[in-house]
């Protein structure tokens, strides 16, 4: 499968999202379906490398799975506002190469 830019993927859920009359979620709505998915998320990790073990009955789940659902609801919520998501990518990578240059221990470059 080709790989996909921002930009395609928030083309790609908006024809998504612009076939049901419902449209967009409200932000409000969007942030608590997004606290929703972390919380999934947060579950799966704590089953995975935590010391929480699933009980027998409980499904399996995936990260990878829960990672999409949250990449997902934050397209939604970028397309909602009217936001493009490879200038957020690029404004916060310009934030922590400038503010955080000097922050942590870099690798030797041998």
């Amino acid at each position: 499968m080709k790989e996909k830019t921002l930009a395609e993927m928030q083309r790609e859920v908006d024809e998504y999202i612009s076939q049901f009359k419902e449209g967009y979620f409200s932000p409000l709505a969007l942030i608590a379906r997004m606290s929703e998915e972390l919380g999934e998320l947060a579950r799966e990790v704590n089953h995975t490398y935590g010391e929480k073990p699933k009980k027998p009955d409980e499904p399996e789940g995936s990260i990878e799975l829960e990672l999409g659902d949250i990449l997902f609801i934050t397209i939604c919520f970028a397309n909602s506002l009217g936001m493009d998501l490879t200038e957020a990518h690029n404004n916060v990578m310009r934030k922590f190469s400038t503010r955080d240059a000097d922050r942590w221990t870099k690798k030797d470059t041998e």
